[in-house]
């Protein structure tokens, strides 16, 4: 086994996409592609050749298969990847639109991914990785993966590992508010790394300021929190270091689905290049830009090379 840079572990979804503006139950033509929010982050690392492993549970069906084969083709270490004959792998269709966000339906109650548990974490393929990424979005399918969350931010933690944490905020996973907001906190403050919207950090503490928001955290023991402000770009604290990033000009805006996995993208990938934090949020700020810009879950997550002359490109255009 190779060491990993990063690794990370949720639900890969096997995702139908409208081919027709229309409501979806008046779609006749889609397209098949993987979605999910921890599957978009470990492909949009790996094209930036960050080794990147993913654990998850599929079940043994052509889903499962098809999802394994896109991870593979995106070069994404797959050992972590595990089968099961006694549930079905999730998907979910989501409509075409022309403005605004897609209507999403999901297929995934009980699905082999939402059985995680404890006793699937395997400490010696997770400490192989230098970071860890956690999401939201494991916790709210069942008690399993909440467990499987905590325990793996803890082992990690212990070993001395980064571990960043996006709350990624599923409110009708959840059974109710108060649930949703104790665990996804309890994560945060496992994390050294936080990355909510503004939206999500004000539903989580009550706060409506970044900088209070960012406060709330760090006292927690967070180190660095960074705030997503859409359009104009994210705010960060780490110890003394504060300030405000502006976001890219965004000529057309295609499918805000996936923007907050590019941000992290950008910003993981930053820290892990020696880069300094203003450098990595500008990097985020960059990728989530290019996200939207594109149809798909991750289509705008680029390669190096691309990501470079997006950044450059959008200077010029700011300096000239």
């Amino acid at each position: 086994m190779k060491n990993l840079d990063v690794i990370t572990f949720g639900e890969p979804m096997a995702m139908f996409y409208a081919n027709e503006v229309k409501p979806l139950h008046l779609v006749n033509s889609f397209s098949r592609a993987l979605a999910g929010a921890e599957s978009n982050v470990a492909c949009g690392l790996a094209r930036l050749d960050l080794h990147v492993g993913y654990m998850t549970k599929l079940g043994n069906d052509s889903f499962g298969k098809f999802i394994m084969e896109e991870l593979n083709k995106e070069k994404v270490d797959t050992m972590g990847v595990r089968f099961t004959n006694e549930n079905a792998t999730g998907m979910l269709i989501k409509s075409k639109v022309v403005e605004g966000d897609p209507e999403v339906e999901y297929f995934r109650k009980n699905s082999a991914a939402s059985t995680l548990n404890t006793n699937d974490l395997s400490e010696e393929y997770f400490g192989q990785a230098k970071h860890l990424h956690v999401t939201g979005i494991p916790s709210a399918l069942s008690t399993g993966c909440h467990e499987f969350s905590v325990a793996a931010m803890r082992f990690m933690k212990q070993e001395g590992k980064t571990i960043s944490f996006d709350p990624n905020l599923r409110p009708k996973l959840w059974p109710d508010k108060q649930k949703m907001i104790k665990e996804i906190n309890q994560l945060a403050c496992l994390a050294d790394l936080f990355l909510p919207g503004m939206s999500e950090a004000e539903i989580l503490t009550g706060l409506s300021a970044p900088e209070e928001v960012a406060d709330f955290y760090i006292s927690k023991g967070v180190k660095t929190v960074i705030i997503k402000l859409g359009a104009k770009g994210a705010y960060y604290k780490k110890g003394s270091e504060e300030g405000y990033i502006k976001g890219f000009v965004i000529e057309e805006i295609v499918d805000t689905v996936g923007a907050g996995d590019g941000f992290a993208v950008g910003v993981i990938s930053g820290l892990l290049d020696g880069k300094s934090i203003q450098e990595a949020v500008i990097r985020g700020n960059a990728i989530g830009a290019l996200q939207v810009m594109s149809p798909g879950d991750m289509d705008g997550m680029p390669t190096r090379l691309k990501l470079d002359e997006f950044i450059e490109k959008q200077y010029k255009v700011q300096n000239s």
